[in-house]
């Protein structure tokens, strides 16, 4: 029988336990969050984050910048963030507007605050196997696999997408962790022959349903990272309902990767401001 990858649950247990070592710390961090613009999703990303930051003790910020703010603009923002002691951990919502210069934006954030593991240089710590903070869906994923003992070294691990946010990271984190990793993207010139080889597949191609039954070894793990909409309802990359009859595990979509991805988040805030005191 398929067991179902609760990332709802592990997110709750993960961040009971951070209330609880937050509280015994003495410590309050602090996260800010700079936003672009009045996009929906993006403001709806940012108040989870706020709230989730409220119910472990974590101090939350939230700077708005107008959707027509200039790069420059945006930089003197993290530069006051940079340079505020009071302030732990920095996220910019992304995607940015088309005139923001994002790579420049993301690459102000100071290494100790990029909570969110996207600046070159924690990057380029991640590839090299000695992390700092690390992206943090893909961390995410490496919990569920940690919390439902799911064995990766020496597992062969098929990544669908190389976006820096996800695909990427989530290749190095598998690697990091002795996995065979192959990673896969719209050039791959047979993309359900590398899936079905797969012991574990992650799905962060961004297409409704994309991965089907056939493509999907017989008790393989399933992580669906896709958030897309279908017939007005919320789904993932993962034909899920057919999948999880050959796989013998999966994420569902919604409440598989998305939680952890917050609670992560918020586990690096606090990491930030252990460093930093």
């Amino acid at each position: 029988m398929v067991t179902i990858l609760d990332g709802k649950a592990v997110s709750e247990k993960r961040l009971e336990l951070l209330k609880e070592d937050i509280s015994e710390s003495g410590l309050y961090p602090r996260l800010a969050t700079v936003i672009v613009g009045g996009d929906p999703a993006s403001q709806m990303y940012v108040r989870m984050k706020h709230r989730a930051c409220e119910r472990v003790g974590i101090g939350s910020v939230g700077i708005e910048c107008p959707g027509n703010a200039t790069t420059q603009k945006v930089l003197e923002t993290i530069t006051r963030l940079n340079g505020d002691a009071d302030i732990n951990g920095i996220l910019v919502q992304l995607p940015l507007p088309k005139q923001i210069d994002t790579d420049r934006i993301v690459s102000a954030v100071r290494i100790e605050k990029d909570v969110d593991g996207f600046h070159p240089t924690s990057l380029g710590l991640l590839m090299s196997g000695k992390p700092g903070f690390t992206p943090c869906t893909p961390t995410g994923i490496m919990t569920i696999l940690r919390e439902y003992k799911i064995p990766v070294a020496g597992a062969l691990a098929v990544v669908a997408g190389r976006s820096i946010d996800v695909g990427r990271p989530m290749a190095a984190l598998l690697t990091n962790a002795d996995a065979t990793v192959t990673v896969c993207h719209s050039r791959t010139k047979d993309l359900p022959a590398e899936l079905k080889r797969a012991d574990i597949i992650v799905s962060a191609i961004g297409k409704a349903h994309f991965i089907t039954a056939d493509m999907v070894k017989p008790g393989a793990v399933v992580i669906d990272v896709g958030i897309n909409q279908l017939n007005g309802k919320l789904v993932g990359d993962v034909d899920f309902d057919a999948v999880k009859e050959i796989a013998s595990a999966i994420t569902p979509v919604p409440g598989g990767v998305g939680p952890m991805t917050i609670a992560t988040l918020m586990e690096n805030t606090f990491a930030a401001a252990t460093r930093m005191e």
